[in-house]
């Protein structure tokens, strides 16, 4: 089967959580081996849009291809099984497990998920803490082990939902620098992020959403000519 260019392929995607109608015809692509983010403001609609993918919200209708597979009728765990990975904002470590015993947990979903050690050589804190307990781990360690649990599995697409929110800088500077690993090792990357100086110089190409819609598109070199623009909307 020949691989598709866009990995991932959002087309008029909308999605309910009870009543309340969260997305409004969301449309995207995502190519293999780019990293693309979601900008907007909080309840815009950027985390409902990775949950939408994944299958997390109520109905949702439309159009989510994963490597040319229509899988908008899909439950989360067979999305999963096509090697998407979600890291959600409140990154579920198991709290009562050390830190090797959640790395240990995670189900193989597809060939080419990471060794232990390769592990410990992208995430040296995770080695050094790998006896500590979950509640032991600093807000950094916990979101490197909530990556970390991901790359296990063989996941090559992930979905990381706001994952520099509250760590210290020098934690987000490493954040960074392992995406730009993931990427150069063909990762396809799509994140969620409120801090614009973080996300800017890793994304391939951004996406503003407003009210649960696309409002622009915005590609890596089109940054400086965009700015005023996004500060007026994001405040940056």
């Amino acid at each position: 089967m020949m691989m598709s260019t866009d990995f991932l392929r959002i087309s008029n995607l909308h999605a309910f959580y009870g009543e309340s109608h969260v997305l409004h015809g969301i449309d995207f692509t995502v190519r293999r081996g780019e990293c693309v983010t979601l900008l907007g403001r909080n309840g815009s609609g950027r985390t409902s849009t990775l949950r939408a993918i994944m299958g997390l919200t109520g109905r949702r209708t439309g159009s989510v291809t994963v490597n040319g597979r229509e899988v908008i009728g899909w439950a989360p765990h067979r999305i999963a099984q096509l090697g998407v990975g979600y890291c959600p904002e409140e990154r579920g470590i198991y709290a009562a497990l050390s830190c090797e015993e959640n790395l240990l947990l995670p189900p193989h979903i597809a060939n080419g998920g990471m060794s232990i050690d390769e592990i410990y050589t992208m995430f040296p804190n995770l080695l050094e803490r790998r006896h500590s307990q979950g509640t032991r781990l600093s807000g950094g360690e916990q979101q490197m082990l909530a990556m970390a649990r991901i790359l296990r599995t063989g996941a090559r697409i992930l979905l990381l939902d706001e994952i520099s929110e509250g760590l210290a800088p020098v934690i987000v500077q490493r954040l960074g620098e392992i995406i730009r690993q993931l990427k150069a090792r063909d990762y396809t990357i799509l994140l969620v992020e409120q801090n614009f100086r973080f996300a800017a110089p890793l994304a391939d190409r951004m996406f503003v959403i407003e009210h649960g819609r696309v409002a622009c598109e915005i590609a890596q070199h089109e940054l400086e000519e965009k700015r005023a623009y996004l500060q007026e909307l994001l405040g940056v």
